[in-house]
């Protein structure tokens, strides 16, 4: 059974050697990110997520809303258990799959080939399904000859491409994303949304985190809508998108 469980979940993220900080930093810190505090150390934290309950069943597709610094991405990561609560808990049944950054691992000295390997290993992916699905990787990402030269070598949309392709090989229970992926020209970004759309579909859970009420509209059951770290309103996507755009 794939389920999302979060009760009474906080984050805070200690702030080392903040007596250097002057106070016009700190008062920036508080108006765009998380609520700062100390501890009874007195060392110094940011607190960006508080007291965040929720469950997310089957077959739900959850979008986040929420100003820079609300706790969106903070929570994707609680989500995808690079982050871990400083209290409450977060029950997480489920494969997790992760776009937040589909470059991530990617070495610029090794060849593409090499980096569809090592990409794919850091996702989890194994490596004879990998070599299964080669031919189909480097034929999506049409980097013909290229992918046996090292990554250093391509364009940037050459990079994107590659990184997007070996991405979506995942097959997740729980898939997260932090806004649509946008990759190459316009008939590589036909294909793209074509595979991310397929993508999605097959995924039992869906969190992405938005600025898009279109995107959030068309694509979420309901909606999240964090401030400050807490969260404001959870409901259908048109409810929260009408309360949340007319800020």
């Amino acid at each position: 059974m794939t389920f999302v469980d979060l009760h009474d979940v906080g984050v805070a993220i200690p702030i080392f050697n903040s007596q250097n900080r002057s106070l016009k930093k700190t008062m920036m810190g508080m108006a765009t990110g998380g609520r700062i505090g100390t501890d009874v150390k007195g060392k110094t934290f940011v607190q960006t997520l508080e007291g965040v309950t929720f469950h997310v069943g089957a077959n739900e597709r959850i979008g986040l809303v929420g100003h820079n610094g609300a706790g969106k991405s903070t929570l994707l990561r609680v989500l995808g258990k690079v982050y871990y609560p400083t209290t409450g808990s977060a029950i997480i049944k489920g494969k997790i799959g992760s776009l937040i950054d589909i470059s991530l691992g990617i070495d610029t000295e090794a060849t593409g080939i090499e980096n569809i390997y090592l990409r794919a290993a850091l996702l989890g992916i194994d490596k004879d399904y990998v070599t299964q699905e080669l031919n189909n990787i480097i034929e999506f990402s049409e980097l013909g000859d290229f992918v046996h030269m090292p990554v250093r070598t391509y364009s940037s949309g050459m990079h994107m491409r590659l990184a997007f392709a070996v991405s979506t090989m995942i097959q997740p229970d729980i898939l997260l994303m932090d806004e649509w992926l946008s990759v190459g020209d316009e008939s590589f970004q036909a294909k793209a949304e074509k595979r991310l759309t397929s993508l999605i579909e097959k995924s039992n859970i869906l969190f992405i985190a938005s600025h898009s009420r279109r995107l959030i509209e068309k694509c979420c059951t309901r909606a999240i809508w964090l401030e400050h770290g807490k969260i404001k309103m959870d409901d259908r996507p048109e409810k929260v998108c009408a309360s949340y755009f007319k800020e």
